[in-house]
């Protein structure tokens, strides 16, 4: 046997069954790269790598896109369904509503009541409020009705001279012309305005089915809402989503609870700072002016403004022009202490945007569904924020 096949048997006997080697360490499986492309003329093959196919922020925003193009046909889904059933959206929005408002009142009855009998109490008694507030504003309209259509036309005789003078220079011809083509408008679209006006009542009738809905959904969100929430969370779901969907619908409500309250005390605030302040310039019908900053208000940014202006032009033609100053400049205060002091201060436990948020969502809302979207959309907008913070701080 030569000295090389002595060599070869010797290195076979110290290999093991797999073809180790018998002391060493074990073996690790070491996946090679690919074979490199051939390069260019010229280029050698080692130092030449294939360019990738997309660029990597490319393939990110891709990735990105199609998954938003799907949540946004979720959502215009969502949109369009509520849109068919605009009535019930509405009337559950209102229940909601009520619930948060009076769920409190009806808790602490509850603590000397039964259940039952303090909600009904709680419902009972803000119906009673607010036909007792509607009263009293409309006593106050007729009473000063005829006073304030005579001081109405001498602010009209008042604008019609400033009109008159420079930089307008309208002569009283023009002014008269305009008075003859708005009243030839009235006596030639009256039969459509009359259409519109018993168009009308059909959404009496809506407003007030709604209405009744609202009232009814709200006693049993107040009197058993807990019960039903997991009634539904428990029927519905399966048991690996009941968890997260639970914090999800609890920081909802939570949310949209914290949400009105809020912003029912920013309008009382601001509308008894506008009931105070035209009482004091003698601007009349102060008080349904008051009421009307109170509902104005809870659409935000937007509602005080078109309030206050509403109070600018009575001031106008019934105080005078240095009276309709002082309302417009009543307009930048509460605008400032709504935004600068109110929200901060009260909204602060319950969600808080940007104002550009705010700004955008009660546009968008408008757009989609008028006032209605521009009320709903801000606390919608807070609500779906809210429950992706509470998802998020939740690790996967």
């Amino acid at each position: 046997m030569t000295g090389h096949q002595r060599r070869r048997g010797g290195a076979a006997r110290g290999r093991g069954a797999h073809g180790t080697v018998l002391g060493s360490r074990p073996a690790h499986s070491v996946r090679l790269p690919p074979p490199a492309r051939p390069g260019p003329r010229g280029v050698p093959a080692v130092a030449y790598a294939a360019p990738e196919r997309t660029v990597p922020w490319l393939r990110v925003g891709a990735a990105y896109a199609w998954r938003l193009i799907l949540v946004g046909i979720v959502v215009y889904g969502l949109f369009t369904i509520l849109g068919r059933f605009q009535l019930v959206a509405v009337a559950l929005f209102l229940a909601f509503v009520l619930t948060a408002i009076l769920r409190p009142v009806a808790d602490l009855l509850n603590r000397v009541l039964p259940r039952p009998l303090s909600v009904a109490l709680a419902l009972v008694g803000s119906i009673l409020l607010l036909l007792g507030l509607l009263a009293l504003v409309g006593n106050a309209v007729a009473g000063e009705s005829a006073k304030l259509a005579g001081e109405f036309r001498g602010g009209i005789h008042q604008i019609e001279q400033w009109f008159q003078r420079p930089p307008f220079r309208l002569g009283p011809g023009r002014l008269a012309e305009l008075q003859r083509q708005v009243m030839h408008y009235l006596s030639t679209h009256g039969s459509s305005l009359l259409g519109s006006a018993v168009s009308g009542l059909g959404r009496v009738v809506e407003v007030v089915t709604g209405l009744a809905l609202a009232l009814f959904s709200a006693v049993f969100f107040i009197h058993s809402g807990e019960r039903l929430w997991g009634w539904a969370r428990d029927q519905l779901l399966p048991a690996g989503a009941r968890e997260g969907w639970d914090r999800a619908g609890r920081t909802a409500w939570h949310t949209f609870a914290g949400y009105t309250r809020g912003i029912i005390i920013v309008a009382a605030t601001n509308a008894v700072l506008v009931g105070v302040a035209l009482l004091l310039l003698q601007v009349p019908l102060a008080l349904p002016l008051a009421l009307l900053e109170f509902f104005a208000a809870f659409v935000p940014l937007v509602g005080s403004p078109v309030a206050l202006g509403v109070a600018t032009v009575v001031a106008l033609a019934g105080r005078g022009p240095v009276t309709a100053a002082l309302v417009l400049a009543l307009i930048v205060v509460i605008g400032q202490l709504e935004g600068h002091v109110l929200h901060p201060l009260v909204m602060s436990w319950a969600v808080r945007l940007h104002p550009l948020a705010v700004a955008v969502s009660v546009i968008a809302g408008s757009i989609v569904a008028g006032v209605i979207g521009a009320v709903v959309a801000v606390p919608l907008v807070s609500v779906v924020w809210a429950v992706l913070r509470a998802l998020r701080a939740v690790p996967p």
